[in-house]
């Protein structure tokens, strides 16, 4: 049967859940082979053969803490040309979009990026992608060598599907990292405890009727309430209410969760482009008017300073 490079997204061996996502899509396609890399990448093989990766590939090396990028892509080449996949799948990320775009170019293949489903074609991989701030739908294949296809999180379930997942070392040429950004500094980010903003079920985003950064823990009670990540809109973080690594939005994270609750977000098309994919969407505001209502599942005409204190309280009370 033909294989399926999947790229692992994990954290010393961690595996993410997108990469497990990724894992149920392969398999429409064909079999998966898992592409692991960095430190700890042997320790993905068990949860990966859980998911149905037949093989495990897999390269340690002080290149992927030393250097941005490049030693990745040498990697996924090296797996490219000992596979010789009918399709490519990573999950979206800025790293992980760059790296499927140098890999089609090394490789003289297409690419389709954010995609939210992928399913088997008769002349190949078709994608599915939210175009025009989720406007439109597109369904797209490539015509030039491999599909090489990024994959939103939150875009499929994780379904587990136990399979061999041999692990095997993937040998690695490292080429062009004389030229390669190199990593000089790390500073570790300070935890929340929260699940990462573009993986998250669940997120609480607060936006200019937030009115002010003293008010944002309304926000996240809510949100801890419900095991959620905090957004924020790009109103909310250009004010300095919360950091712009929390921006929901075109300029900002695209998110994809099961459930969305936007809270004093007037629904301007630059937030709408970041979660209109999202599988339920509700909205807490006092205008009536305002453009969200226009989008969403549930809409809430109320003020969020009183709304939100209550919606937490009942959820804690049911919780309890």
């Amino acid at each position: 049967m033909a294989e399926v490079l999947v790229y692992v997204d994990h954290v010393d061996g961690a595996v993410r859940k997108p990469t497990l996502e990724l894992l149920t899509l392969a398999r429409r396609l064909g079999d998966p082979v898992a592409v692991a890399v960095g430190a700890g990448a042997r320790k993905t093989a068990g949860v990966l053969a859980g998911h149905g990766a037949v093989r495990v590939l897999a390269v340690e090396g002080p290149e992927f803490a030393e250097y941005l990028v490049v030693p990745k892509v040498d990697a996924l080449r090296a797996a490219f040309d000992a596979v010789s996949p009918v399709a490519v799948l990573l999950p979206s990320s800025a790293e992980t979009k760059e790296i499927a775009a140098r890999l089609a170019v090394r490789t003289g293949s297409g690419i389709i990026t954010d995609a939210v489903d992928v399913e088997a074609g008769e002349s190949g991989p078709v994608a599915t992608q939210s175009a025009f701030a989720a406007s439109f739908t597109t369904r797209s294949r490539v015509v030039r060598g491999v599909a090489v296809i990024t994959v939103k999180p939150n875009s499929a379930p994780v379904e587990p599907a136990e399979a061999a997942g041999a692990l095997e070392d993937l040998h690695v040429d490292f080429s062009g990292t004389e030229n390669a950004a190199r990593v000089v500094s790390r500073t570790p980010r300070e935890s929340t405890g929260r699940p990462e903003l573009t993986e998250a079920a669940i997120v609480v985003s607060g936006g200019r009727g937030v009115n002010g950064a003293e008010n944002f823990p309304l926000i996240e009670a809510l949100a801890d309430s419900l095991g959620a990540a905090v957004g924020a809109s790009r109103a909310a973080v250009d004010a300095g209410w919360y950091p712009h690594s929390s921006q929901v939005g075109q300029t900002g994270k695209s998110v994809s969760p099961q459930l969305y609750i936007a809270s004093g977000i007037s629904g301007a098309i630059q937030h709408r482009a970041g979660m209109q994919t999202s599988k339920t969407i509700v909205a807490i505001n006092k205008d009536a008017e305002a453009p969200i209502f226009d989008l969403v599942d549930y809409g809430v005409v109320g003020d969020l300073f009183d709304v939100i204190p209550q919606l937490t309280e009942e959820i804690n009370t049911r919780k309890g």
